[in-house]
């Protein structure tokens, strides 16, 4: 998977998504992995912002995915909407 930009919890939702997607998994083998109910996935790649922090790294782990912090690109909101 290429590096991807997320702005907001639904464009990181998203970006779980299509990976859990691309991984051949549905949302209830994802929980599973990771211990969560079907619907905490589907309320995570919805991009609901009540989402705990341990929830969030524990479904990037379980993807194989990791979380880069950077300083934010000078690109405008619609360039990255246009992604999703």
């Amino acid at each position: 998977m290429t590096d991807q930009i997320a702005r907001n919890a639904k464009q990181l939702g998203a970006i779980l998504r299509r990976a859990r997607r691309q991984a051949g998994l549905t949302q209830g083998s994802l929980g599973n992995q990771i211990h969560l109910r079907q619907g905490t996935v589907s309320r995570l790649e919805a991009g609901e912002p009540a989402v705990q922090l341990r929830t969030l790294m524990a479904a990037l782990s379980a993807l194989d995915l990791e979380l880069v912090v950077r300083e934010r690109s000078k690109s405008s909101s619609a360039d990255i909407e246009e992604l999703f």
